[in-house]
């Protein structure tokens, strides 16, 4: 195993400290905030103790086989809301109502496991009743960000030859629209009903929940003649953790606890392009 330790702004010191923790034969820089630390230990014990200390440095530091290349994968799959992306837009439509804090906090429930999935999104869409289609717009326009680190991690995938994937629980109009601009392979999410101009409270055809999403990687690998383990699976809830378990590497990004729990690895201070250093 190697151990890759990522941040922002890291005093060396820090990071030789850690390295030792885990017993680093080699600390190798692999960027400007970057290392690369080699003939690690990599016991459950060791791994706590490295936790503890990257979670106090504010570091990221993800245990991954020293071999693993990027090459070894052909898939990148994505989930949009609080991991391609910066909100939830559910979350940000609801604010134009003035029912923000009612939305955002099924929609936590939800991404911390504590609700079903299809339940919440159907509580949450029915408050949107009534509000103009012009929100989505305005939300896409005015609210909606990439996440650090987004744009840089597809290029480097793409130029891999692998391909990408957004998969959300959110809605169709921001998918489609950053699939445009990403220039993704694929794009799936809901479809919320619009009826004379205005959003009806109801979403249409089936709900992307977490077993549609795991399907959808499946069925992609499927079509690509790999297996669902030449993926690599991003997200950063509860909705996201069975198509996360297919995933020959699964990546909690800004995650809910039982998300991070159950990931190969956990980015929670870099962004997303350290998902190419873990290769380097």
């Amino acid at each position: 195993m190697k151990l890759i330790l990522q941040g922002l702004q890291t005093d060396y010191a820090i990071v030789e400290r850690i390295a030792r923790l885990a017993d680093a034969q080699t600390i190798t820089a692999i960027g400007e905030q970057a290392w690369r630390c080699e003939g690690v230990s990599h016991s459950a014990p060791v791994r706590a103790l490295v936790d503890a200390a990257c979670q106090h440095a504010q570091l990221d530091g993800n245990f991954i086989a020293a071999g693993a290349q990027l090459a070894d994968y052909k898939l990148l799959v994505m989930d949009m809301d609080s991991t391609l992306i910066t909100i939830e837009c559910i979350d940000e439509i609801a604010d134009l109502q003035g029912l923000k804090p009612q939305v955002a906090a099924i929609t936590e429930a939800a991404m911390r496991g504590e609700i079903e999935f299809q339940e919440s999104l159907t509580r949450r869409v029915a408050l949107l009743k009534g509000l103009p289609a012009s929100a989505l717009a305005q939300v896409f326009d005015e609210r909606l960000a990439l996440s650090a680190g987004a744009e840089k991690l597809l290029a480097g995938v793409k130029a891999a030859g692998i391909k990408t994937v957004l998969v959300s629980g959110g809605f169709s109009y921001f998918t489609e629209r950053l699939h445009q601009a990403l220039h993704f392979d694929v794009s799936l999410a809901n479809t919320l009903e619009i009826v004379d101009g205005k959003l009806t409270g109801r979403v249409l055809g089936e709900i992307v929940d977490a077993a549609v999403k795991r399907r959808t990687v499946l069925q992609v690998a499927e079509k690509l003649g790999v297996p669902s383990t030449s993926a690599i699976v991003i997200g950063d809830g509860a909705n996201d953790l069975q198509m996360m378990s297919v995933a020959g590497l699964s990546v909690a990004f800004r995650a809910k606890p039982v998300v991070r729990a159950q990931a190969n690895v956990a980015l929670n201070v870099v962004g997303l392009d350290g998902v190419l250093n873990l290769f380097l």
